[in-house]
């Protein structure tokens, strides 16, 4: 129960049904709150303890300061908590776990039950394998229930074992367009109150549902488990940019040339921990399917949440998704009644504004390697030219590309050229060359939610077939929908035909592509692309391109909007400037070029209004948690503590809790600590955690040959994230990072300096000598350290392989906070400074000094660091709330709640 210190307990009628809320307008200054701040007042204000929510906390938040830096803790407590199974899966597995640490301690195990709904959906499972055929759907389920059967199978008892979990079976489609079509309330209705439904999610595309006016954002998997067991999110009131949107999109340009346009316009403005809001005439004038996928790449351009308010559009599309008449009523009278509804005239107070005339987008694309690296589309072709010589150059042993003439590639026209003949498996051949595009997908939750985009590539198929084009043999096509009702909207309309003629067949309802899950190149282009290491593309349409990611062939990812992908497969080359020249010929002779199969925005429109109705959604939600038959006939394990398998390399029970007290241990300094890698700029937690597939000679690859795995049945590093033993091997194994103190490496390597000399070894194996040793190990890095997916095994091998501490230039916040839960310390080198500067080279024993005082119930602002050589310098403390300390101390966010559950 509330405290109530505002009396702003009071009732709302909607209809027939009365709901009690807590009135905003009690609370002075929140008219001219944010939206977003607007929330989290209505958080608070229900949520009022006296004692972690007080009423000096409301006030602080009512009279925010949009031009103070942000020092104000909170604690947030979102109304419910969604995952995906890469990351669920060890959520699942480290709440069985906690069960057994409270009955190990004397406490009672279902005490670790969710105390907020937590729903999960099975999305990054299946692999793109089987493409280009009718019955590719169909394999690739085959292949996911049997990679994947203990996973499933652990998930169905978490679901029967805890109370407020429920689980949504493979085959569905992607978490976040689930979330929009579905799971999302929008305003929550629960023991008779209605509030904002709020949440946090275990993948960074969480904010995909800010689009529908739902505040909620990526977290680690740890800081999920603190949340489903009522332990609330520890933040700072933060700076909120204000993004104004004018004008409407013309004709040619999509959702995705925008997205990428304010990905790369955030970017460069800084709002990394700031959340960003959308105001201004243009909101009314954007579709919500569009504000989805503007909210979905909120982590691309870094910002904690990217929010538009409710308005009509709104409403029209809980109608559209069949949510019921009472519902959306009650979502509009919430709204209106406290404030939350959009006025296109307002000017809210933010800290800092940006504005965008839409009609200034043009058709784009990004790459090589991140999203916000936008490429105007008619630049695209001249702008890879440039790029593809970082790819296929030599380069010196400090990672800085150099270009000889006698190292020199073969160029035409000055872009590097090596083309080969390849025989495909009929005996036709083909010749591929550097910017082959040899995996073009539809996929990802940003733009398969988006109707106007994939009816876009639908019809750009359908007049690409009319005319007689063809997909290139080299390159890989997929269609993985973010939901079954894409598909019946495509039959509806009568596209599938068209897709499946260019190649675009289904392959599964998941992410595929966009997580890792491309599957393998045909064998004779994977043959040829690594014989004669060619520098060979990807299009998806997907929200990540980063290093190593999408397939361990391919070098240079780019990201597109669907009808962009679908160009890209009849076109196959990045050397192809599609704006100018042709994408083929014609069925006599005649080029065909992009313009001439481009549908109208009338033409897309047309078939959206037509084919896209409430009955598909009714229908493909009507039983959502049941799954199909082969979900329903999978064994289902008993009790309410699991059952470990020690034979299983899937699902293991992890080593947190071992030797875990009552009382933590007094946080001590670190000394004679030794590098385990020295990083640059933009290292992600794809480099740190990949996703994707398992290498046979790599740590992970040998421990499951030693465990009778067959290489056919590794999977994916995603896939096994339920056993720490393979995740441990795999952290900092992503085949193209680079660790600076082993130069001229790429890959999980570094140096042993337990052994004489130093000499370059995996860095698994590294770290468990130097462990063996009791030597604690750091990690040095530049800007941006661990941006990207909130992956909590980013956080959890780093703290596993006996990371202590990290430095970096500045950091990505899921991952900083990650670290905290897991026990590592984040430490930020001085302003202006970095190891170059300090003239680290990453071979120093380094000691951190002054990190005791956290013992006495402070935060250090700096601690002291020093090496063997003489360098010193004080580093900043990232430990940013009050609330990240308590979890420090323990030793992790996990062992603070578990010790303060037993304590109740």
């Amino acid at each position: 129960m509330s405290a109530n210190s505002f009396d702003a307990r009071s009732t709302l009628q909607v209809g027939d049904e009365s709901y009690e809320i807590f009135r905003l307008d009690k609370v002075e200054g929140s008219a001219r709150l944010p939206y977003s701040l607007k929330v989290l007042l209505e958080n608070l204000l229900r949520t009022e303890d006296g004692a972690n929510i007080t009423a000096d906390h409301i006030r602080a938040l009512g009279g925010w300061d949009s031009q103070a830096q942000p020092s104000q803790e909170i604690q947030f407590t979102p109304a419910r908590v969604i995952m995906q199974d890469f990351t669920g899966v060890p959520c699942v597995v480290d709440l069985a776990t906690m069960r057994e640490a409270v009955k190990e301690l004397g406490g009672d195990p279902a005490k670790i039950n969710p105390l907020a709904p937590a729903e999960l959906v099975i999305d990054h499972s299946v692999i793109a394998d089987k493409f280009g055929t009718n019955d590719a759907f169909k394999q690739n389920v085959e292949l996911e229930y049997g990679r994947n059967k203990e996973r499933y199978q652990f998930l169905r008892w978490g679901q029967t074992a805890f109370d407020e979990f429920k689980v949504v079976p493979p085959g569905t489609g992607i978490v976040h367009q689930v979330n929009i079509e579905h799971l999302a309330r929008v305003v929550m209705v629960r023991d008779g109150k209605a509030y904002p439904d709020t949440l946090v999610g275990t993948d960074s595309h969480t904010t995909m549902v800010n689009g529908l006016g739902v505040l909620g954002w990526g977290v680690g998997g740890i800081e999920a488990e603190a949340a489903m067991l009522g332990q609330p999110v520890s933040m700072l009131i933060p700076r909120v940019v204000g993004f104004k949107l004018t004008g409407e999109l013309q004709p040619g340009t999509t959702a995705t040339d925008l997205v990428l346009t304010i990905t790369e316009m955030l970017r460069k403005h800084g709002v990394v921990g700031k959340f960003v809001e959308f105001y201004g005439e243009g909101v009314a004038a954007t579709s919500l399917a569009n504000r989805a996928t503007i909210g979905n790449m909120s982590p691309e351009f870094g910002s904690t949440a990217a929010i538009f308010p409710i308005d009509d559009e709104t409403l029209n599309y809980l109608r559209l998704t069949g949510r019921s008449a009472q519902q959306v009523a009650l979502v509009e009278a919430y709204a209106k009644e406290q404030g939350l509804w959009l006025d296109p005239k307002a000017e809210p107070d933010f800290s800092e504004k940006l504005e965008l005339d839409l009609s200034t987008v043009v058709p784009s694309i990004a790459g090589p390697k991140r999203p916000q690296d936008r490429i105007v589309l008619a630049n695209a072709a001249q702008q890879f030219a440039l790029d593809v010589r970082n790819y296929v150059d030599t380069a010196d042993e400090a990672g800085k590309e150099s270009f000889p003439a006698s190292d020199a590639p073969a160029s035409v026209d000055g872009v590097p050229s090596n083309p080969v003949t390849v025989t495909a498996p009929d005996g036709t051949t083909y010749e591929i060359d550097h910017g082959a595009v040899t995996v073009a997908a539809i996929t990802s939750c940003t733009n398969t939610s988006n109707p106007y985009v994939m009816i876009g590539a639908a019809l750009v198929a359908k007049k690409a077939v009319e005319k007689g084009l063809t997909r290139k043999p080299w390159v890989k096509s997929t269609l993985a929908p973010g939901s079954k009702v894409v598909t019946d909207y495509f039959e509806k309309a009568g596209l599938t035909p068209y897709l499946d003629k260019l190649g675009f067949n289904l392959v599964g309802y998941g992410c595929t592509t966009c997580i890792g899950n491309s599957g393998p190149l045909p064998e004779e282009v994977s043959k040829a692309v690594n014989d004669h290491d060619l520098a060979v593309t990807s299009v998806l349409s997907g929200n990540r391109n980063f290093e190593g990611r999408i397939n361990p062939d391919v070098k240079m990812n780019y990201l597109a909007s669907p009808p962009l992908v679908v160009a890209y497969a009849i076109a196959g080359s990045m050397k192809v400037d599609i704006t100018r020249e042709a994408l083929g010929t014609d069925t006599e002779g005649n080029p065909v070029y992009l313009k001439d199969i481009w549908p109208t925005e009338a033409e897309v429109n047309e078939v959206v209004a037509n084919a896209i109705g409430e009955d598909m959604f009714n229908k493909s939600y009507a039983d959502v948690f049941a799954g199909d038959a082969q979900w329903q006939s999978l064994p289902v394990p008993t009790g309410n503590t699991f059952e470990w398998d020690a034979e299983s390399t899937y699902v293991r029970k992890p080593p947190y809790f071992e030797g875990m007290g009552m009382e933590p241990a007094p946080v001590a300094d670190i000394s004679g600590a030794r590098v385990l890698a020295k990083l640059g700029d933009s290292v992600t937690t794809d480099h740190i955690s990949p996703a994707g597939a398992i290498k046979a000679d790599t740590p992970a690859g040998k421990y499951l040959t030693e465990h009778g795995v067959e290489r056919r049945d590794f999977n994916s590093y995603g896939s096994r994230r339920g056993n720490h033993e393979v995740m441990i091997r795999g952290t900092f194994a992503n085949i193209r990072l680079r660790n600076q103190i082993a130069p001229g490496t790429e890959g999980g390597y570094t140096r042993d300096f337990t052994r004489d000399g130093g000499p370059v070894s995996f860095i698994y194996d590294a770290s468990q000598n130097y462990q063996a040793a009791g030597i604690p190990l750091v990690v040095l890095a530049g800007k941006e350290y661990g941006s990207g997916s909130s992956r909590d095994w980013a956080a959890k091998g780093t703290a596993l392989l006996g990371v202590k501490a990290v430095i970096a230039e500045s950091y990505e916040r899921i991952h900083r906070s990650n670290l905290i839960g897991m026990g590592v310390l984040p430490l930020q080198f001085p302003e202006g400074a970095s190891a170059e500067s300090l003239g680290l080279t990453g071979e120093e024993t380094f000691s951190f000094a002054g990190v005791t005082e956290l013992n006495d119930g402070t935060t250090p602002r700096t601690v002291k660091v020093s090496t063997d050589t003489g360098v010193e310098f004080d580093a900043v403390v990232r430990i940013d709330t009050p609330g990240e300390a308590d979890y420090y101390r323990n030793g992790g966010i996990m062992q603070y709640v578990l010790r303060n559950l037993i304590r109740k």
